[in-house]
């Protein structure tokens, strides 16, 4: 079982990693910009770039709003 018990635990950032890296590579696939996803996304530009970067531990309502403008699946952002 994964240990979340820390704020900078490696297996935890490298979770959040990932999955900005998976939102980042199906952004890029479709041909979009950040501006573009964010602004469908109904969030800042800077928050998405930090969401991509594995900077922040986003909620689900920003990862559901996030697959719903690239037209995923949720569970695709967690696939690599």
């Amino acid at each position: 079982m994964a240990d979340f018990s820390t704020v900078n635990n490696p297996k935890q950032d490298a979770y959040l990693k990932k999955i900005g890296e998976r939102i980042r590579a199906i952004r890029k696939a479709q041909g979009h910009t950040m501006d573009w996803l964010a602004s469908e996304a109904q969030m800042e530009s800077r928050q998405l770039g930090r969401i991509e970067r594995g900077e922040i531990n986003t909620s689900i309502l920003s990862l559901a709003r996030l697959s719903q403008a690239l037209r995923v699946d949720i569970r695709e952002l967690f696939n690599d």
